[in-house]
């Protein structure tokens, strides 16, 4: 472990975390809507937004699997030493980080009918997010929102799964944009 994965983290926790947890949860409430979620400094290639999130959301007992260039061993060691959470295989993950090409949807926990809350949460690393292209309804929503999503079918057939499902968020720079598994595509 090296000084880098000591550092980035946040300064001044218990501040930080909550306005990180409130912009999390707005992009949740409000699909397809662009949130700033800030405070944390990872390692590249992780990006503010996803590094804010790991460190709001993730604890000892919260399962991470870094996919592709995200499993890089400065953000390994960010995360250990940040959260705790322990490093996982994708099907074992509470929380998948990654760019869209290099995530297998297929080996994610969904949830079960009994239990749909213990399902995984992606973390898309996107070159940018836009506020057009798919169509989103549901939940949260008033009339429609529009997100640039890299695979409508994938996330078509993800809500067709609901209650069970993944939840998606997507991440670029300081910016977040969310996508329960409750919100229609169109």
């Amino acid at each position: 472990m090296d000084h880098a994965s000591l550092s980035g983290g946040f300064t001044d926790p218990p501040q930080q975390s909550a306005v990180a947890f409130r912009g999390i949860m707005q992009a949740m409430a409000r699909p397809g809507m662009i949130c700033d979620v800030a405070g944390a400094v990872p390692p590249a290639p992780l990006s503010i937004a996803a590094g804010t999130a790991l460190l709001t959301l993730c604890d000892p007992d919260t399962g991470v699997h870094l996919a592709g260039h995200c499993d890089a061993q400065a953000v390994r060691d960010w995360i250990t030493f940040q959260t705790g959470a322990p490093l996982v295989a994708a099907e074992e993950a509470q929380f998948v980080v990654g760019a869209w090409s290099d995530i297998d949807l297929s080996c994610l926990q969904i949830g079960t009918p009994e239990y749909p809350d213990r399902s995984a949460t992606v973390i898309v690393a996107m070159t940018e997010l836009r506020a057009e292209g798919a169509t989103l309804t549901g939940p949260g929503i008033k009339d429609r929102a529009a997100l640039n999503l890299p695979d409508v079918v994938a996330f078509q057939r993800n809500a067709a799964l609901f209650p069970l499902g993944l939840d998606f968020m997507f991440t670029c720079g300081a910016q977040m944009a969310a996508l329960p598994r409750s919100t229609k595509v169109i």
